[in-house]
């Protein structure tokens, strides 16, 4: 059929355009008046509920926001230091409020400054708060702790690191805020170590809660990743919510077990409370831009004389593949390839298995495609065939164009008779390329979601293959082989669809000078070696005729 090069254009585009409205609707400017709000903002001060909305959990006529705290004296942090974090923990509210990821450069310049997951300043709010809350005075988010040092260190040897702030009331109730950091983990331990000195029962609600200024986000390229709030459950895995549907439509569900977090690229912080008991899982937008996911559990009671414990746990660090499972059932969800995820996790599978044995992702990337090329060589190979017999009766095409000149129901007519003569599949041709393009999908998710692969490099100039080219060698590359590719086709009859074959190259060069190198990788050495194999069957056609 005449169209069907046209037809793959179109579907081309379309898959094209897919992708550019996924950039769009995840890294759209936002509006002016919520530009101005973030603006506004004072990162630099924790909020107090005399903003918007409180930003303490509510349970009942008892538990009530706490009085504003914006005159609190401004207190020197407790500064943590691991093998894998720098962190810094507020004696206002025990809240972490600076989290730095040693292992996760902004760049690969030598100086350059780390990731940082925590923070409290102009330019990123995020922070992890949690308390007790009870009808009188209690330890949430705002109450005053103090410390036996200002500083703690994980010594070589030293397998953990405990950090303990402690709260007194004036009736004699000691609550001890315990931080554990594991070496080599990301997980980090949390307690309520409540001591009952009074002479009363003493009640209260356990709340642990993410807090975050919505990011100022801008149109890219190369990151359409999600930003926003997620949640799970054991009835549902994994859902998420960007920010946006949080203020129209707040989380509020009851689940034993489960989990919540605050998701963006490679990275997540999860707070995960004890699994056997009842949670209340909410969300709030406490004004200024600023959102809270958290949860509250059931009330706890200590009587007078004695003690009681309440812990929880915290994930903050890389959403690292094989780790996330282990850290609570559904968390590995937060590493989203979207809708061909299950083709998505295969390749990633595949890539590992080749990187673990090379070392080089780039190399795994080549061996991926030529594994993919193999698998799939016999429906390549229908297809190339196809394609040689469309070569071989080109001129006898060329002569119906001819003889019928404007008479395209005719024309079509002696094309199918000759299609049907020669036992030519005119969709044939397409299905080498329809059979790349879930792969190529998927792969591109890969590529972008694995942190895995951030700052992967592979050789010479390409220092990491989760971003662009910077020289666009590759993307040179890849158009001089898409153009190659159309010499060894039939050209279409129609001049019009000759020339959108000829622009197509090109075209698509300009377009994947912006992905990923490690894509522009894989769909170059997959045209490379379909090259090969279209030279492959046809030689073999011509040597039988």
């Amino acid at each position: 059929m005449e169209n069907i090069r046209l037809v793959l254009v179109i579907l081309l585009s379309f898959i094209a355009l897919l992708l550019w409205e996924e950039w769009q609707r995840d890294y759209a400017e936002p509006a002016p008046a919520a530009t101005t709000a973030a603006n506004d903002a004072k990162p630099a001060d924790l909020p107090t509920p005399a903003a918007a909305k409180p930003d303490v959990p509510t349970a009942g006529a008892q538990m009530s926001a706490p009085a504003a705290n914006a005159a609190a004296p401004t207190i020197a942090p407790v500064v943590v230091e691991t093998d894998l974090f720098r962190a810094e923990i507020n004696p206002v509210g025990a809240v972490l409020q600076r989290l730095e990821l040693k292992r996760y450069p902004l760049s690969l310049d030598k100086d350059a400054a780390l990731f940082t997951l925590f923070a409290n300043d102009e330019q990123r709010v995020m922070l992890a708060q949690s308390g007790l809350k009870a009808a009188e005075a209690s330890p949430d988010h705002y109450a005053q702790y103090t410390t036996s040092a200002q500083r703690y260190e994980m010594t070589d040897g030293q397998d953990q690191l405990d950090v303990a702030l402690t709260w007194r009331s004036p009736e004699g109730v000691e609550v001890t805020r315990r931080f554990t950091f594991k070496r080599g983990s990301y997980e980090i331990d949390q307690a309520f170590e409540i001591r009952n000195a009074s002479g009363a029962e003493w009640k209260a609600h356990p709340y642990d809660q993410l807090q975050r200024l919505q990011p100022q986000t801008k149109r890219s390229m190369t990151t359409p990743t999600f930003t926003g709030a997620a949640f799970s459950s054991p009835e549902k895995k994994y859902e998420k919510f960007k920010f946006d549907e949080l203020e129209d439509e707040p989380i509020s569900r009851d689940a034993i077990g489960g989990w919540t977090a605050l998701v963006e690229h490679y990275f997540v912080a999860a707070i995960i409370p004890p699994a056997d008991l009842s949670q209340h899982y909410y969300s709030t937008a406490v004004g200024e831009g600023r959102f809270v996911v958290g949860y509250y559990g059931p009330e706890i009671a200590v009587p007078a004389g004695e003690s009681r414990t309440v812990a929880s746990r915290l994930y903050a660090g890389p959403k690292i593949q094989d780790v996330l499972p282990t850290v609570a059932p559904g968390l590995e969800l937060t590493v989203d390839y979207g809708a061909l995820w299950f083709i998505a996790k295969i390749l990633f599978w595949l890539l590992e298995k080749i990187h673990a044995l090379f070392g080089n992702w780039g190399i795994a990337i080549i061996l991926l495609t030529l594994s993919v090329k193999l698998m799939f060589f016999p429906l390549s190979a229908a297809g190339y065939r196809s394609m040689a017999r469309m070569r071989k009766v080109q001129p006898r095409l060329v002569a119906l164009k001819e003889r019928f000149g404007d008479d395209r129901a005719k024309m079509n007519q002696a094309m199918m008779d000759l299609y049907k003569q020669e036992k030519i599949n005119p969709l044939g041709g397409c299905l080498p390329i329809l059979v790349q393009i879930p792969v190529f999908i998927a792969l591109y998710w890969v590529l972008l979601e694995s942190v895995e692969l951030r700052q992967a490099p592979f050789m010479l100039w390409i220092k990491d293959l989760s971003i662009k080219d910077p020289y666009f060698v590759l993307p040179v590359l890849m158009t001089a082989s898409m153009w190659a590719q159309t010499k060894m086709n039939p050209a279409p009859l129609d001049p019009i669809q000759a020339k959108v074959m000829q622009i197509m190259p090109l075209a698509f060069g300009v377009f994947f000078a912006f992905f990923p190198a490690g894509l522009v990788l894989y769909w170059f050495v997959n045209n490379v070696l379909s090259m090969a194999q279209q030279w492959y069957v046809t030689k073999q056609i011509e040597a039988a005729a």
